[in-house]
């Protein structure tokens, strides 16, 4: 019985990633016979994946295989969830853009080399970066330069350089160019300044009028030579590089919510109570906070085991959160930057290489809380499309309603007329009603406003 290949697995003749009954399995075709083997014969597969640097896999039978090509199957493990680097904290890509670092330079100890360095090849597991493409791996000829060190450039060091210097929402041009920001670009935008810091000028500067010169003449790689020493201080510099760009989480309304809020103590400490009742009543394996901020319900979650993702549209409170993440050793939350008027799409070739966010799940709860105003209210979206789209996402809705005379929502009309005749507990309720069922719901004491646990009952 044939699997499903993974849409995004096609670029790379060594093989390719498919599902079957669940599993995911990774074909390894035969042209990737000698570096596959010296990546176990070596010892770096064992050194990487017992230090929880790539992803681990045990071999399965031929029998298993998609096409005669194959020269060994491997299981892996399924991940809770895949991100992509333009949903990625300043931080998430840095930890990122380190592994990939610390991975170049374990496989130069056992005679290997990483053949490209991409962000996607990264994913988030269990709280950290980790490798997750086992072909990735190649033997380099002898004294060759490093055949992925533009990728990193383009995919790590270009992205960090414009979050950190210039604007931390620039990382969405890597939604636009999915193999990484174009060096002459990140040159431009960077600008002058930036020159000063001898890394970028070398790394970013100057590679981008290198290939610029380049980019329609042949070059003959036999001919350029690299010595060990010289590519360790290759690596040892952009590791530099990357530990000098620094962003500092401030400034934005989302990033201080907590601040600034309307809740009293005791309602924030109700609110906790009402949310971690309403999950263990969903009893959910997966969870997906929408409008998360800071993470303090998405923990509520985590703390229980669930896996839980985390998403906000600031990233200044994704980062935050991501931290207090790491600090914490968490290893069942994620967050992660979404804007929800304009969700991650499917994106890529044919667009089918990069998935939406509705084809990452469902998950069997979503939690929005504080959320549904911002939507109805900040975006004009009608709470009837709000339903619409949740029923797709999961199984159970732990969500909060906030009336008109609720502060907040007053200060999202100070600004506007009020031309939402309809947003009200009894219209919020009609709407929700055509896809769930009200399983339970209480009001926040000291405040106007009620969460609900509602059910999904179709299809």
């Amino acid at each position: 019985m044939s699997g499903a290949k993974i849409r995004g697995s096609f670029r790379d003749p060594s093989g390719f990633v498919f599902m079957r009954d669940g599993r995911l399995y990774r074909q390894i075709n035969r042209v990737y016979k000698d570096d596959y083997d010296c990546l176990i014969d070596s010892g770096l597969y064992k050194d990487l994946a017992d230090r929880g640097l790539l992803i681990a896999h045990e071999e399965v039978g031929i029998e298993l295989a998609e096409s005669d090509q194959a020269y060994k199957i491997i299981k892996s493990e399924v991940l809770p969830f895949i991100s992509y680097p333009y949903e990625w904290c300043f931080s998430q890509l840095k930890d990122a853009a380190m592994l990939t670092l610390e991975v170049q330079k374990t496989a130069m100890d056992h005679a290997m080399s990483l053949k490209d360095s991409s962000a996607y090849n990264i994913q988030f597991h269990k709280g950290k970066p980790i490798l997750v493409d086992t072909l990735s791996f190649e033997r380099p000829r002898k004294g060759s330069p490093w055949v992925a060190y533009r990728q990193f450039c383009q995919h790590f060091l270009a992205p960090l350089a414009l979050m950190s210097r210039k604007d931390i929402r620039l990382n969405q041009l890597l939604r636009v160019h999915m193999d990484g920001i174009p060096l002459d670009l990140a040159s431009r935008l960077l600008g002058f300044r930036s020159r000063l810091a001898f890394s970028l000028y070398i790394h970013i500067h100057l590679h981008a009028k290198a290939q610029k010169r380049y980019e329609n003449k042949p070059v003959d790689l036999s001919k350029r030579s690299m010595g060990r020493m010289a590519l360790l201080g290759l690596i040892d510099n952009l590791r530099s590089a990357v530990n000098r760009l620094t962003w500092q989480p401030a400034g934005t309304e989302w990033g201080q919510y907590y601040t600034f809020t309307n809740y009293s103590h005791d309602a924030i400490e109700r609110k906790k109570a009402l949310v971690a009742a309403m999950i263990e009543e969903a009893a959910p394996q997966t969870v997906w906070d929408l409008g998360a901020n800071t993470g303090v319900f998405s923990r509520i979650a985590s703390d229980k085991g669930i896996q839980t993702v985390s998403f906000d549209v600031d990233p200044a409170a994704v980062e935050k959160n991501y931290l207090e993440a790491v600090q914490r050793k968490n290893p069942c939350l994620l967050p992660l930057v979404l804007d929800l008027t304009n969700p991650s799409a499917s994106i890529g070739w044919a667009n089918e290489e990069r998935m939406s966010l509705a084809e990452r799940g469902p998950a069997d709860t979503v939690m929005a809380l504080a959320l549904i105003h911002h939507l109805a209210i900040s975006n004009n979206v009608p709470l009837e499309n709000i339903a619409r789209f949740f029923k797709d996402l999961c199984a159970t809705v732990i969500i909060e309603f906030v009336p008109k005379n609720d502060s907040q929502v007053q200060k999202l009309l100070a600004s506007r007329a009020d031309i939402f005749p309809d947003y009200d507990q009894t219209h919020f309720e009609k709407a929700f009603g055509t896809y769930f069922s009200i399983e339970k719901s209480a009001s926040i004491e000291d405040t106007k406003r009620t969460v609900y646990l509602l059910k999904k009952t179709t299809e």
